[in-house]
């Protein structure tokens, strides 16, 4: 039996003890400029970042969410009009287009991605329908091709939330370079993390680009002249000076997380945790497998933000992997067609099947680049402890995602 250790559900203290002087030097010269907003600094890392994403143009904002909110601004999106998007994502999704006064309209999730599902697009299309807002969840595209071929032939914009996403790529294309706009959060938990908020839109679309650049500072062109109104959603110098420094690193991070991607597979099949249950005596044959890991979609790039399991009796291995000093994660907890602030859109339960099960069935487990073997391997020992304990009990095991 492994040694108990401490597993974090992410570390960055150990990923900035590597980069330390060259973040410290990247500040100081941001300092010592005293250029903090916008400026040379920021325009080349907008440069850098838009060559990463095989994108023209790479605009830095504020945050993820404002960086969702300004693609909705340049498209003129306001009250009336329909985003469909999924409703099992972080709020600040379907939150800017409520606060634009637009309406979200939810579309259910592919089980094994945890993405939009495309066939289910088509028939929340109307006349209102000025946007659609696929995710990419976890760190894998979503299914883009039939999304894209929709959107085309009615002429409606295609804003891509690459929030958790930088890297991936679909069937060659990176995330963001797809739709009209790509949207991404530079929140210090991201694979490619600030010290703080920050985010970028990019665009293959020129006057779309300018359009954001005005927008994001309040809509003058030229200063203290306001065709549009924008708001404050500037990037900071200090905050593009460190992305471009994790930059650099980034691959080889991302690397680090498919590897470790692989080796849970590797240890969570040699334990038997993906074989079908085990069945107590006299209970009859064993059901599914205890644990359904991620799937990798074929011809796609999957980062992996998040390494993403379903489990049976998922609160109370998360209860007993916490008394155990393993951190984990629930992505996310409450669906937003249930969210109470979206009450007045009239969702109700059993609306979104899928997504209502992933709420209920999934658990994210440590991933970070610098987890070492003997920590990933406590964390699969200890959730075949915690299933072995049930067993042993006589407790039902059976799965509930059928």
């Amino acid at each position: 039996m492994t040694q108990p250790i401490t597993v974090p559900l992410l570390d960055l203290k150990a990923q900035y003890a590597t980069i330390r002087d060259e973040i410290r030097a990247a500040v100081d010269a941001v300092l010592e400029s005293q250029q903090c907003i916008l400026g040379a600094t920021v325009a080349e890392c907008e440069a850098k970042l838009a060559e990463y994403c095989r994108c023209p143009h790479a605009v830095g904002v504020s945050s993820g969410s404002d960086a969702l909110l300004i693609s909705l601004m340049a498209e003129g999106i306001g009250p009336g009009d329909e985003v469909i998007t999924t409703p099992y994502t972080f709020f600040a999704t379907a939150g800017v287009v409520a606060r634009l006064g637009a309406k979200p309209v939810f579309v259910d999730i592919d089980p094994q991605t945890y993405n939009i599902d495309p066939a289910g697009i088509e028939a929340r299309i109307t006349p209102d329908t000025k946007a659609v807002l696929p995710v990419h969840l976890y760190g894998q595209c979503a299914d883009m091709d039939p999304i894209m071929a929709l959107a085309d032939g009615r002429g409606i914009p295609v804003v891509e939330d690459a929030a958790q996403a930088i890297g991936s790529e679909y069937k060659g294309r990176r995330a963001g370079s797809m739709g009209r706009y790509g949207c991404f959060s530079f929140f210090p938990s991201k694979n490619l993390g600030a010290a703080g908020d920050g985010g970028l839109v990019t665009t293959r679309d020129d006057a779309a680009a300018e359009k954001l650049r005005v927008l994001r500072a309040h809509g003058s062109k030229p200063k203290y002249y306001h065709a549009l109104i924008g708001g404050n959603f500037r990037f900071d110098a200090l905050q593009a000076a460190i992305v471009a420094v994790k930059l650099r690193h980034l691959d080889q991070w991302t690397a680090g997380r498919q590897s470790n991607a692989a080796r849970y597979r590797r240890l969570f099949e040699a334990a038997g945790l993906t074989a079908p249950l085990p069945s107590p005596a006299g209970r009859g044959a064993g059901g599914e497998g205890l644990v359904r890991l991620p799937v990798e979609v074929e011809g796609c790039r999957h980062i992996y933000n998040q390494f993403v399991i379903r489990a049976p009796r998922r609160d109370e291995l998360r209860a007993y992997l916490k008394e155990h000093k393993i951190g984990n994660e629930v992505y996310y907890p409450v669906p937003l067609h249930v969210q109470k602030c979206f009450d007045y859109l009239g969702y109700k339960e059993g609306d979104f099947p899928e997504s209502e099960k992933a709420a209920r069935e999934t658990i994210a487990l440590p991933i970070y680049p610098e987890l070492s073997d003997r920590q990933a391997e406590w964390v699969v020992e200890c959730i075949g402890r915690f299933f072995e304990r049930l067993t042993k009990t006589d407790q039902p095991l059976a799965a509930s995602h059928d």
